[in-house]
């Protein structure tokens, strides 16, 4: 039952409209099947599925607003939640930013659910996590990862006569292998709506190497280096920043993109739209229709969704914002797909190979983690390297070093390109692995 099709969907939720009585009222289906498996010292520790379908109603009378749950569907629950919604909008005050919810949209295909992903079962994941755990063993290192693999449904039906409906898959994978007297440490992840495209073992074989080729790194002396990131080295420094490309922030003046104007300048923009702020190569954009990272294209509102360019040559070309505030500004209305805050970097043509082979003197970063804010306004961020990181002399890689600490903002790191290769699928996003100048390693860590 936790996952519906779009016609027994549409038929609950035509049911559950027919009992409010509120001004307007929206309901929301989210159905989904989800498996598990984790491992921890070549063993595995934990292995379960989740089952749920959830019913959410907002009812509203002007601009008071009351949300309600519920789990079951029988004609009473059903009546039952809607009821409760109701009371708890009369209750409420007024939102004085509510919007009217949408009408029928319009809505392109997209295949978001593939059946390989559905089917997985715990036999597949116990296999999968046995790929990742024998050669460790056979190296005679120590693994750890954790498999999950998810089918989801939504489906949004309001008083206004807009439906909406998409059924989704994806899969994601992540191993941790390390040397039985922990002076070495891998890590690799991978994730797919395609669970055909997941090999557990050929991922494993990366973190593998690794974690023997790290043992005993050396130490070097902090300071800017020229800096060789992997994609799980950039993606999360890029997706906090793109999650603060917001409109409202911007023109409030509390983002990175406001505008602050000159001393005596009269009608300045409130924000930077239309600014070169990066390296010319960099573009950052949305597609719901990307193959390798596809969503559903509508968004929570159920506003339709189709490719939006944010920055485009370097320039900040479209800023992320909500109904209300588009509404109030006269701006585009650019929101981004439900459950998913997708962006895809174009990048280059030059592998990961080449960019080592091209550097004098470098460092070659596996990834990053325990990523922190420092300054909102510049988008400075502090964190660690981890899992890999290799000192790169004359083309080749030379030794192991040990971690760094990192205060650096993405901003800086994206007008300090010096070359990107192919985008590859991490965290439900496109991101190319980059070769920086400059990248500031504040302090040496002794953590692996």
């Amino acid at each position: 039952m936790s996952i519906l099709n779009e016609k027994e969907s549409k038929a609950i939720l035509k049911k559950v409209l027919a009992f409010s009585k509120s001004d307007e009222c929206e309901c929301n289906l989210n159905g989904r099947l989800s498996g598990n498996i984790r491992y921890a010292r070549n063993t595995v520790t934990t292995a379960g599925e989740i089952s749920d379908l959830t019913l959410v109603v907002q009812s509203t009378y002007g601009k008071k607003s009351g949300v309600a749950t519920i789990n079951e569907f029988d004609d009473r629950s059903l009546e039952k939640v809607v009821r409760r919604s109701e009371e708890l909008a009369r209750l409420a005050p007024e939102n004085p930013e509510y919007m009217s919810f949408l009408g029928p949209q319009k809505y392109s295909k997209m295949n978001t659910y593939f059946k390989s992903t559905a089917s997985v079962t715990p036999e597949d994941r116990a296999q999968a996590a046995d790929d990742s755990i024998t050669p460790s063993k056979k190296n005679k290192l120590i693994a750890s990862g954790f498999l999950n693999d998810n089918h989801n449904m939504l489906a949004i039906m309001n008083s206004k006569g807009l439906f909406a409906y998409n059924e989704s898959t994806n899969a994601s994978f992540s191993a941790t292998i390390r040397t039985e007297d922990g002076k070495g440490s891998g890590w690799v992840t991978r994730d797919y709506s395609d669970y055909k495209n997941l090999n557990t073992a050929t991922a494993s074989k990366i973190a593998i190497d690794k974690s023997i080729g790290s043992v005993d790194g050396k130490m070097m002396e902090p300071g800017k280096y020229t800096v060789i990131l992997e994609p799980a080295a950039s993606v999360q420094l890029i997706s906090n920043m793109f999650n603060n490309m917001g409109e409202r922030s911007a023109d409030e003046g509390r983002s990175f993109l406001s505008y602050k104007g000159k001393e005596g300048e009269k009608d300045a923009p409130k924000n930077k739209l239309g600014q070169k702020m990066f390296d010319k190569r960099v573009n950052i954009y949305s597609d719901p229709h990307h193959p390798e990272v596809p969503t559903a294209t509508f968004a929570g509102d159920g506003h339709s969704v189709e490719r939006t360019d944010w920055v485009k040559d370097g320039k900040i070309v479209n800023f992320q914002n909500s109904q209300f505030w588009s509404n109030k500004m006269g701006t585009q209305y650019n929101p981004t797909a439900v459950g998913s805050n997708q962006y895809i970097m174009t990048g280059g043509d030059e592998s990961l190979e080449e960019m080592i082979k091209n550097t004098r003197r470098g460092i070659l970063v596996t990834r990053l983690w325990y990523i922190r804010p420092l300054d909102p306004q510049t988008q400075l961020y502090t964190g660690l390297t981890r899992d890999g990181t290799f000192y790169i002399e004359n083309g080749k890689i030379k030794h192991p070093v040990k971690n760094f600490r990192f205060n650096e903002s993405p901003i800086v790191m994206l007008n300090n390109i010096e070359a990107m290769g192919k985008p590859v699928r991490i965290n439900g996003n496109m991101v190319p692995p980059m070769k920086i100048r400059d990248f500031t390693f504040s302090s040496s860590s002794e953590a692996v």
